[in-house]
């Protein structure tokens, strides 16, 4: 124990800190411009300076140990001047612009010359001058505002790993800008604006709209983008949001934002959300007003965002009690008439678990069917699934922190960095740590903090896979812990030579890349959705399943969306119900017939590419949307639109008029995530809270859902998120005896006090699918972006300007082949479609592959890609999608 005084109070603590550390455990405040909590110590800006008994000088808190019997004086005479000094030499530059200053109210160097001084400068020289820097979309630069302190540099480069900014020059000419010149070429985290201690760099987004002080609320609440679960600050003046700021401390990204969580929320006041109810008045197959050409790619609103457009020729506005009256006498026409198996619903993970509790919910008492999915179903839910009957419930319901602390994490399948951007960051912080990266496949977020990656020609990973579990069981010995699964691992060989002659893998790389593997003792797996939506996909999990079991390791689902985990923890799955007990299991079935007081069906239902061919057939009669697109964002769109234009009665329910949205009888305005209470389910199973932040116009997506339940003559009498939160912890021995009070207190970490599903292990299938041979041909591969999330992204104007377009990305060598320059338009063609894109040369891509997104209207790269169905994990495989491209115009 060690004992120190600080301004006469004495401090007890268990391990050496710094003098400032010590003196903050015990509430007493020390100065300082430089030091940030989230930084290494830097000792630069030195108004830390503390007197300390027996020391001859003064010494910087912020670096400086504490040792037992240690005195430290904070508020000294000596100190104080020394401070002001300090100041006074900081403001011989620094501008006199408080009023006009965004800053202002809550700037570090404000405060502190208010409180130490000094009262006015005697530097006569003229100040230096430095244009503000407005080049850049989204940040806004005044460096004669900068005091040098370099939290910004180093916040970038020691903490997010981008390397983006520096300080450029020598002496009083210093300044920091980004390597890139004006304007930023870089992750537009925003970081660098929240450790930023003055005006000097600052968001442009509420440029001059408000101050500080006159912020009316400040909700905490959790991120609407990826499944990491960010926790946020909303700040709301006017009923507006003005701000989204980090938290320091918070235990998922303590303080660290990404580009989509601080600067997409801008879709929730936009002028195109929906506000009222509509009813269709177009039929669906009238020629020139129900064609994809003519609606599906025009604006839904005029351009004033009042609700004309398409919205005029396909519909009429209807009052709630109308619409909710004539979905719920649809509905049950259609079950009277053709049976349950007839109606189907697709749930979001963009939606609460009390709303798709009670969407599922209402599926199954209100319609009687189990035709419950999501597009959790294209990889997620499937990985998840596979992966769980090997190792167990919560299989891969790992604490994100931790990858930071392996001594190696393994990446494939996608790039962290860009898929769940804060997750990326443990992983760039476990190479700074001294651990080591290993990847198979080029990722640009980790290109710098991989020591080893290997690369293998396009749709031979699985050989690839094959070669590193042929090794590790030959110099790992088996357990007997898992006798299925060491009977799967027996079976696997495949010789170095296979390796080297298909994957095309230099020898020497692949034994280095295995030494470093099977040396380590805390290591964890992180696998992407590309590896999942794989040729072969449920072989490569089983690979990927052995890998983790020889090396001991951790495993992690990359997850693209915020609530993915959480649906399917709800039960919005045609085989399970909420805490994933089977419809098939009698037991089960009758728990929640008796706590929902209704006969259930037992039979499993559709998956949501079933529902797509029993739509396109005429079997499936009916279909409740909510809040998802899968017009959109399921492969093979074109197929998609045709078979719902085919179903009799389309419900959709969003906070914008979506492709599905267009096609809709009735769709009815839901609310956004910064208008509702709830709680969300992140990726490593943390169940965290929701809160509402502002007002919407339209109508919480269980309360919409309960009143049609109602109208149907079902019981749904449910106040608030909490009550319905209440039955899901009666009804899903999952959430048993959970509370809102029990994860405001951070009880919401898996396995909580429930009783996770303990069954024996099925036996491992598998489908090795025949590989595919890429022979020269071109094929289209989904570019996950950094900037944009699904469909939602494309009403932030923010992470619009930073990236405005769809664009098509090819190699060098296959640019030089085609005679391509960049920036040029080409047609990108497959055998289901075609469109129009401006080319990037991409130097990280292989020859074999053309890279699309699937986030702008018009321009998606599932417009354009089959797919076949993984018989295991019952995925979409979007492997062999050949595509040509060729100059547009030709």
């Amino acid at each position: 124990m060690i004992t120190v005084t600080i301004d006469g109070k004495e401090i007890k603590l268990e391990k050496p800190v710094t003098v400032l550390e010590a003196a903050r455990s015990a509430g007493i405040k020390i100065p300082t411009l430089c030091w940030h909590e989230q930084l290494e110590r830097y000792g630069g800006c030195r108004l830390c300076l503390v007197e300390i008994e027996k020391m001859p000088r003064l010494q910087t808190a912020c670096t400086f140990m504490v040792a037992d019997g240690m005195v430290v004086r904070t508020e000294t005479e000596q100190t104080a001047n020394v401070r002001r000094g300090i100041l006074e030499f900081l403001l011989i530059n620094h501008p006199l612009d408080c009023p006009v200053c965004d800053k202002a109210g809550e700037c570090e160097l404000q405060n502190l010359v208010g409180k130490y001084g000094p009262a006015k400068g005697r530097y006569k020289e003229k100040k230096r001058k430095v244009p503000e820097s407005l080049e850049d979309p989204i940040i806004v630069r005044n460096m004669e505002r900068c005091i040098m302190c370099t939290r910004c540099v180093r916040m970038c480069e020691g903490v997010q790993g981008a390397s983006a900014i520096d300080v450029i020059s020598r002496g009083g000419h210093s300044h920091i800008e980004p390597f890139s010149g004006g304007k930023y070429d870089c992750e537009y985290c925003g970081n660098c604006i929240s450790v930023c201690p003055v005006g000097a760099i600052m968001s442009r987004l509420h440029r001059h709209s408000f101050r500080p002080w006159q912020m009316e609320n400040e909700i905490e609440t959790i991120c609407p983008y990826c499944g990491v679960g960010c926790t946020l600050i909303v700040q709301v003046r006017d009923d507006v949001i003005k701000r989204v700021v980090p938290r320091i401390g918070s235990v998922v990204n303590n303080g660290l934002l990404c580009t989509r969580g601080r600067f997409g929320y801008e879709f929730v006041g936009s002028k195109e959300r929906l506000t009222t109810p509509l009813v269709r008045i177009a039929p669906k197959t009238q020629s020139g007003v129900g064609s994809q050409e003519s609606t599906l790619s025009q604006p839904p609103f005029d351009k004033g965002g009042s609700q004309g457009g398409v919205i005029s020729e396909l519909f009429r506005e209807a009052t709630w009690e109308e619409a909710i009256s004539l979905v719920a006498k649809k509905l049950s026409e259609i079950k009277e008439e053709y049976g349950n198996p007839a109606i189907a619903g697709i749930a979001s993970p963009r939606c609460t678990n009390e709303d798709n509790y009670i969407f599922q919910k209402f599926m199954r008492v209100a319609l009687g069917t189990n035709n419950i999915d999501s597009t959790a179903r294209t990889g997620f839910a499937g990985a998840q699934s596979f992966i769980e009957n090997i190792f167990g419930q919560g299989a891969t319901a790992n604490i994100i922190s931790g990858l930071s602390n392996s001594d190696l994490v393994f990446v494939i399948g996608g790039d962290p960095t860009t898929v769940n951007p804060i997750l990326g960051l443990q992983i760039r912080a476990c190479s700074r740590n001294g651990g080591n990266i290993l990847t198979i496949g080029n990722f640009k977020g980790l290109e710098y903090f991989s020591p080893q990656k290997l690369v293998p020609v396009l749709y031979t990973e699985d050989i690839l896979l094959e070669g590193i579990v042929t090794v590790l069981k030959n110099k790992k010995r088996l357990s007997d812990a898992n006798s299925k699964l060491e009977a799967k691992i027996k079976d696997i060989s495949t010789s170095i030579e296979d390796v080297k002659n298909i994957c095309k893998i230099e020898e020497k790389d692949f034994n280095e890349f295995l030494n470093i593997l099977s040396e380590s003792t805390n290591p964890s797996i992180v696998i992407g959705k590309e590896t999942a939506q794989s040729n072969g996909a449920s072989y490569k999990l089983l690979l990927l399943s052995a890998i983790n079991y020889l090396i001991n390791g951790r495993l992690y689902l990359l997850s693209d969306r915020a609530n993915e985990q959480g649906l399917l923890d709800m039960g919005c799955a045609p085989d399970i119900l909420p805490g994933y007990r089977p419809v098939s299991y009698v037991e089960s079935k009758r728990r929640y017939e008796s706590i929902w007081e209704s006969e259930l069906p037992g039979k499993t239902g559709l998956t949501i590419f079933e529902m797509v061919n029993a739509a396109k057939n005429g079997s499936l009669k009916a279909m409740y949307v909510m809040g998802e697109n899968p017009v959109y964002n399921l492969p093979d769109s074109k197929t998609v639109e045709a078979a719902l234009r085919n179903i009799e009665f389309l419900v959709v329910q969003d906070i914008f008029l979506t492709e599905t949205g267009k096609l809709a009888d009735v769709v009815l305005p839901a609310l956004s995530w910064a208008e509702k209470d709830g709680t969300f389910t992140n990726m490593e199973r943390r169940i965290q809270r929701l809160r509402k932040a502002v007002n919407g116009n339209g109508m919480e997506d269980w309360r919409i859902i309960s009143e049609i339940a109602r109208n149907m003559g079902k019981k749904f009498d449910y106040s608030n998120a909490e009550d319905i939160f209440n039955e899901i912890c009666k009804a899903s021995p999952l959430h048993k005896d959970l509370t809102y009070e029990d994860i405001e207190k951070g009880g919401g970490i898996y396995p909580y006090k429930g009783e996770p599903l303990r069954d024996g292990m099925e036996e491992i299938q598998v489908h090795n699918a025949e590989r595919l041979s890429v022979n020269g041909k071109l094929y289209l591969r989904i570019e996950r972006p950094l900037f944009h999330s699904g469909t939602l992204s494309r009403r932030a104007p923010a992470l619009v300007k930073i990236y405005p377009e769809a664009v098509v990305r090819i190699s060098p060598d296959t640019a030089k082949a085609l005679s391509f320059k960049e920036g040029e338009v080409v047609r990108v063609s497959t055998k289901i479609g075609s469109i129009e894109l401006p080319v990037v040369i991409d130097k990280a891509l292989d020859n074999f592959s053309v890279m699309l997104t699937n986030n702008f209207e018009g321009k998606s790269a599932y417009r354009l890609m089959g797919y076949d169905i993984e018989p295991v994990t019952r995925a979409s495989v979007l492997d062999g999608n050949t595509v040509a491209i060729e100059k547009a115009g030709l």
